[in-house]
């Protein structure tokens, strides 16, 4: 009998400008939210993260088909794709539609939240032309201004991993060892991620990281990560390791010299680097796959 765990780690990670959303006129516009305090925070969705990981993974494969006729016409998998060869439907979920039989659905085992900014967003932009092009044609002069806004800052965001219901669905189950692969493939991923966009290509990969695999399957440092003047608010972190599970199963890890108050954090938390962090987390896993034969 397997027992029912979840893993979930929170991160800290330094980019740039990596999410946006509807334009408006000839201005680029990133996504964001507003407080109840009017400050503005970008983020970077769920959704995009989500597309990050699986293109990195190169788990892109699963084959697609639209459903429906005109305005309502959507992209779905495939009924025959089973979780058994396509790791992606596995971790992320799926929705199929066989007609006669209605839509099958299969909720994800790996729930990403949105990647919110640390610091306020200040209303920066950037403005550039095509000069180097319209130059080429002797047609500088109709070379038109675009506004982007941009943000370089500090973003946090939670994974949580179900890792009870990966590799089930139904009458399929895959073997334990293929189980632990997808999940430390998944977080080597994590480890090193980047986004491309724009022409730029963005480092995601993170400078702190807290979690580990829990018999609760709660994200419990969601929203808890907080950082004032470069420094990391502790006291919060510190409340949830109260609770004894969450107490002996939490590692952290560091990525020294970005953080100002990262010594008091080793201390405390008997931080290691994000490297060791992370090879501790695919140890874990693959004992517990092993334990659950």
């Amino acid at each position: 009998m397997i027992n029912k765990k979840g893993l979930t780690i929170s991160l800290i990670i330094e980019t740039e400008s990596a999410n946006y959303g509807d334009g408006v006129g000839n201005t680029s516009t990133l996504k964001k939210m507003t407080r109840g305090d009017d400050t503005k925070y970008t983020y970077i969705s769920r959704q995009a993260l989500r597309y990050s990981i699986v293109r990195a993974l190169e788990w892109d494969n699963t084959p697609v088909d639209a459903k429906g006729k005109g305005a309502q016409t959507v992209v779905q998998f495939l009924p025959e794709a089973t979780i058994k060869d396509y790791p992606e439907i596995d971790l992320f979920g799926y929705m199929k539609t066989e007609s006669e039989k209605g839509a099958a659905t299969r909720n994800a085992v790996v729930r990403l939240s949105n990647a919110i900014s640390l610091e306020e967003y200040k209303d920066d932009t950037d403005f550039l032309t095509n000069m180097g092009l319209a130059k080429r044609n002797g047609n500088d002069f109709n070379n038109s201004i675009v506004k982007s806004e941009i943000h370089h800052t500090y973003y946090g965001y939670t994974i949580t991993i179900d890792l009870d219901l990966v590799g089930i669905d139904g009458e399929i189950e895959i073997d334990n060892k293929e189980k632990a692969s997808r999940i430390n493939k998944l977080l080597e991923t994590i480890e090193f991620l980047y986004r491309d966009i724009r022409g730029r290509r963005e480092n995601l990969n993170p400078i702190f990281v807290i979690g580990g695999i829990y018999e609760r399957k709660n994200p419990y440092f969601e929203h808890r990560l907080q950082l004032e003047s470069n420094n990391l608010k502790i006291e919060t972190i510190e409340e949830l390791l109260e609770n004894k599970d969450v107490k002996e199963n939490t590692k952290v890890g560091i990525l020294k010299g970005k953080i100002s108050n990262e010594q008091e954090i080793i201390e405390k938390f008997n931080a290691s680097s994000i490297s060791k962090m992370f090879e501790d987390l695919k140890n874990e896993v693959n004992e517990y796959y092993n334990e659950s034969n």
